[in-house]
């Protein structure tokens, strides 16, 4: 017998998506949708706001244009926020672990 691979015990199941599945995966989450205004927003102020600023930080003064202050404190804003996002998942994975050694 020349044998097929269904003969030899591995089954090879094909099935297509749902069309709820992949509706599902077209739509945006709320949070992207508050992401992307929030990007347009930041836009619009960018643009609307193209003067210099004198900016003193410590003992450093120094002058630059108001949207690339903008941008690099959005940037770092971003940065914190993605910062503490990992250190909440990283403190919550170590309890889990915890709580499976004390089972």
């Amino acid at each position: 017998m020349g044998g097929t691979d269904t003969q030899r015990g591995a089954v090879v199941l094909m099935v297509a998506p749902a069309e709820s599945e992949v509706q599902e995966r077209r739509r945006l989450s709320a949070g992207a949708i508050i992401s992307l205004i929030a990007l347009a927003v930041l836009l619009v102020f960018i643009f609307q706001n193209t003067s210099h600023i004198r900016i003193h930080f410590l003992w450093i003064y120094f002058s630059c244009a108001l949207w690339l202050y903008t941008i690099v404190m959005a940037v770092v804003g971003a940065l914190v926020w993605f910062g503490l996002g990992v250190m909440r998942r990283h403190r919550r994975r170590v309890e889990r672990r915890a709580e499976r050694r004390l089972d």
